[in-house]
């Protein structure tokens, strides 16, 4: 492997953290002292699962569990329950991605809302069973709402500022390796 493969490599790796670092340093600004009435998307969850459709091998699992690890002690979230969940997702979807590669966006952003919801619906259910208090089910449904929502900025964002493209069978390292 060539040390400019390898360097650029880690260099989207580690875009990868200083973006979900950035949006977690936003999230915990205290940029208003009331409530609001609407549930913003979860960033980190839209980021990873774009990244992981087009290049699982820029943000692998062990770095995806480590950020949501993160954002959940700062968020104030049960530690480790989303960030498995995330994770657990995130494999799901890469997975499926060599499927979706030859279809449109519209399939993709299905899998992702499909994908997105089942992964709320789990954590929910988890902190039911658990008996642990939660957010109202209409703030979950309309954070999962805007992250699907907002889904496809990010994919844009990813595509065209950043370069993260989806791997052409032509190109090695589509599953994942370099």
């Amino acid at each position: 492997m060539s040390e400019r493969t390898r360097a650029h490599l880690w260099a989207m790796r580690s875009l990868f953290a200083a973006l979900c670092a950035a949006v977690i340093f936003c999230r915990i600004l205290p940029l208003s002292t009331l409530p609001s009435g609407w549930a913003g998307p979860d960033l980190i969850m839209a980021l990873a699962f774009a990244w992981v459709l087009r290049r699982p091998q820029y943000a692998p699992p062990l770095l995806i569990a480590l950020v949501v690890l993160l954002a959940d002690l700062m968020f104030q979230r049960p530690p480790g329950l989303w960030a498995a969940l995330i994770v657990l997702a995130c494999e799901a979807l890469k997975a499926r991605a060599p499927g979706l590669r030859d279809m449109g966006f519209g399939p993709e952003w299905l899998m992702v809302a499909v994908t997105a919801l089942g992964v709320t619906i789990i954590y929910r259910l988890s902190l039911a069973i658990l008996l642990v208090p939660q957010a109202p089910l209409g703030l979950s449904l309309m954070q999962m709402a805007m992250t699907v929502l907002c889904y496809p900025l990010v994919v844009m964002v990813s595509s065209l500022l950043l370069g993260v493209r989806k791997a052409r069978p032509s190109e090695g390292g589509i599953r994942g390796r370099i």
